[in-house]
């Protein structure tokens, strides 16, 4: 599932957060590549330990915390902690996969990347090209949002992002583990979460409601890895 997250941000989050990675020294971004995506990554990144990429990182996962959106559809058990990325003069991505497990710098925990988020903070009038190309079973998907929106989709997608040709382009990018790590089981259980939704608010009194609420959390014990 290929989803878009709209106002992760707000318009006053994004502002300060680019007057500061503005202000921020810049590294080459195969720092935090694999063997196979470090041939392919032609890219500016943010040092994982620096005092901005943290700050930073901490005020989006306090948003996503808040996102009900993003919790349906993730059922998130650990959340990579955001890194950012910068392409500008003809920098891209080529295709690629992301590793499966991500070791959390500085620490020994491990993460087991299911979906992968990234989080624009330049708007699309800003920079011509940098579209993230998604790959699933029904195509090529282009994705370039507003600032403060993020998309998120399955961490085994073929994805590469094109040339910027000008102008910048701001995001940040992380992995989400999630508590369901089939995508197709997570896609049934955020389908259902959405007719409960409906109907709890179309027929409040409806016994469906609580019927489809008992089948989603059966499911969900059935297969929540927790």
């Amino acid at each position: 599932m290929l989803l878009q997250i709209p106002d992760v941000l707000s318009p006053e989050q994004v502002a300060s957060a680019r007057q500061q990675l503005d202000a921020t020294d810049w590294v080459n971004g195969k720092v935090t590549a694999g063997h196979q995506s470090s041939r392919a990554k032609d890219n500016m990144q943010v040092p994982e330990d620096h005092p901005v990429a943290r700050q930073l990182g901490d005020v989006i996962l306090h948003a996503l915390q808040r996102n009900a959106l993003f919790i349906a559809a993730a059922l998130p058990l650990r959340v990579f902690p955001p890194l950012f990325n910068r392409y500008t003069g003809g920098q891209s991505f080529g295709n690629h996969v992301d590793n499966a497990v991500r070791q959390v710098t500085g620490t020994p925990h491990r993460i087991r990347t299911d979906l992968s988020a990234t989080l624009f903070f330049t708007g699309p009038g800003e920079y011509d090209g940098g579209e993230l190309m998604v790959e699933d079973t029904y195509g090529v998907h282009s994705v370039k949002l507003p600032a403060g929106h993020l998309v998120l989709y399955p961490s085994t997608s073929l994805h590469h992002v094109r040339p910027v040709t000008r102008g910048a382009r701001v995001c940040s990018f992380f992995w989400i583990q999630s508590m369901v790590r089939d995508d197709g089981e997570r896609t049934l259980l955020f389908d259902l979460d959405a007719a409960i939704q409906d109907v709890s608010r179309d027929a409040p009194e409806h016994p469906a409601a609580v019927q489809l609420t008992g089948v989603y959390h059966n499911l969900l014990r059935r297969w929540a890895d927790v």
